[in-house]
């Protein structure tokens, strides 16, 4: 893609080098913390292996996504799925709101969010643990599998 700030509608498809599956991962146990001191939470957000995404694939190669199936399973089991189309804030609209608040630049990564089911993974026995095996997959990009460490 290319640098942007404060772009128009008509520039955002040309900001999109491309689209890659992520999994976003969150430690429920800090966020939980910071959440009881009222306190930031970023650390819950950011830690090592926190981000992995799958290689990914040029925008002119399969289009500028609206919708396609998203889905997450843990150890076999589906835990998330939902649509492209179901994102509470589409692609392009989260773009062209990211660039009123920062400069965007080629090369920076933009996570969309979660399809339904996060609240089903926050029940404690269904936390993802050491030797988890986890496989997202978002219809036309391609699917992500990861061990879960614990580092």
């Amino acid at each position: 893609g290319r640098d942007g700030v404060n772009v128009t509608p008509s520039e955002v498809e040309d900001m999109i080098y491309g689209y890659a599956v992520g999994l976003d991962l969150t430690r429920r146990d800090l966020q939980a913390i910071a959440k009881k001191k009222a306190a930031p939470w970023d650390t819950s957000k950011a830690f090592d292996r926190s981000a992995p995404i799958s290689q990914i694939r040029n925008a002119s190669e399969i289009r500028h996504l609206n919708s396609g199936s998203i889905w997450l399973n843990v150890n076999g089991e589906k835990r998330q799925e939902g649509d492209i189309s179901d994102l509470i804030v589409p692609v392009c609209e989260l773009i062209l709101d990211l660039s009123k608040l920062f400069e965007l630049k080629a090369g920076d990564l933009i996570f969309t969010g979660t399809p339904e089911g996060v609240g089903f993974a926050m029940q404690p026995q269904l936390f993802m643990k050491h030797g988890d095996s986890v496989t997202v997959s978002v219809e036309a990009i391609g699917k992500l599998t990861n061990p879960v460490v614990q580092g």
